[in-house]
């Protein structure tokens, strides 16, 4: 939603997810690792140097290196994880409800001589035929055709009808990594050799990422495997900008992360926020914020006995903005019916949905 100013930029502020595995599981890993790569080298694909640790080059001063990667995966295959991860910062919002993510989000991480512009991607649909899905797959297909880089994401040994859907809309000309996410749970592992050799004739993936999101290990080693696939250019975005999203959008998004997380699978996934109002005066920032849904008895299930279940998504909502921006919130959050509205093209566009 763009209104013709600059946007303020999201401030450094949350440190990156960390997660450590026991040396056992670390040792594990690194073994499978190595005969995942030696299955992959037999097949002729890539696969970096050293696939324990990330790439130590750095180009010379000047030669500034810059390029896009897609992040795409069939819904809830832990897409927006990663991104939080390899930016640092949460800023695409999680849960367990499906197709959480709606917007193209952009994330940057500028390390040394490198800027790493991460595109997260909505799941791409195919249960539901309605105006906001064809619209959430248009930002799909839109994204995997303008980058320099796709990372392909699955969940660890699986493969299913909606992950093919996404595999077919991977162009050939440019170079796709296969990211077996959740890998830090799978207990067969010597299981994943044949599932590796079988995603392997599905696509010519140029290399293959065992890993979990949550490892802070596994995310580094992520940033020198697609460092060079990305070109030697100016950067997109100054060093210390973390995203193109701005702090409005960034309140809807929170709000209804928080709205998901506490209404469950009872709630449909046509429900969205819009923000009406955002000031900023001083130290302190007035939110007034609109949750649409499509019948009444959505509206009653948010709001919920006596008001407590819309009071503890703004009590939530408002915290972690306040944890964002660094100042006091004042959050007000209402709740409209909109019937049949996410099967309607212009108010969907309205909405801000591309």
């Amino acid at each position: 939603m763009s209104t013709g100013k600059k946007e303020p930029k999201m401030p450094p502020k949350v440190a990156a997810i960390r997660s450590t595995p026991p040396p056992e599981q670390g040792a594990e890993q690194d073994a499978i690792s190595a005969m995942l790569t030696q299955a992959l080298l037999s097949r002729g694909a890539a696969v970096p140097a050293d696939n324990a640790a990330p790439a130590a080059h750095v180009p010379p001063v000047g030669e500034q290196r810059c390029g896009l990667i897609a992040i795409v995966g069939k819904p809830n295959v832990g897409k927006s994880t990663l991104l939080n991860a390899l930016v640092g910062q949460k800023i695409s919002i999680t849960s367990r409800k499906a197709q959480t993510t709606r917007h193209r989000i952009t994330g940057m991480r500028t390390r040394d001589a490198t800027q790493f512009v991460f595109v997260d991607t909505p799941g791409f649909q195919t249960r539901h035929s309605n105006a906001l899905n064809r619209s959430l797959n248009r930002t799909v297909v839109g994204a995997v055709n303008d980058v320099d880089l796709v990372v392909f994401v699955v969940e660890a040994g699986q493969f299913n009808q909606a992950d093919a859907r996404v595999l077919s809309l991977l162009p050939e000309k440019i170079p796709a990594i296969l990211l077996a996410n959740k890998f830090d749970l799978i207990h067969r592992r010597a299981e994943i050799a044949p599932w590796l050799k079988e995603m392997q004739e599905r696509h010519n993936f140029a290399e293959f990422v065992p890993m979990s999101a949550n490892n802070a290990k596994d995310v580094e080693r992520l940033f020198g495997i697609c460092e060079k696939y990305l070109p030697t250019q100016p950067w997109m975005y100054g060093a210390e900008e973390l995203t193109d999203r701005s702090d409005r959008f960034m309140a809807a998004e929170i709000i209804r992360e928080k709205l998901f997380r506490l209404t469950g699978d009872e709630l449909p996934y046509t429900s969205t926020v819009l923000i009406d109002q955002y000031e900023e005066e001083g130290n302190l920032r007035k939110i007034a914020a609109t949750i649409v849904v499509e019948r009444d008895g959505h509206k009653g299930m948010i709001i919920g006995e006596k008001g407590e279940k819309l009071k503890r998504i703004g009590t939530e909502a408002r915290h972690e903005l306040e944890a964002l921006t660094g100042g006091k919130v004042f959050l007000e959050i209402w709740v409209k019916v909109r019937s049949g509205w996410a099967d309607d093209e212009a108010r969907v566009k309205t909405f801000g949905y591309e």
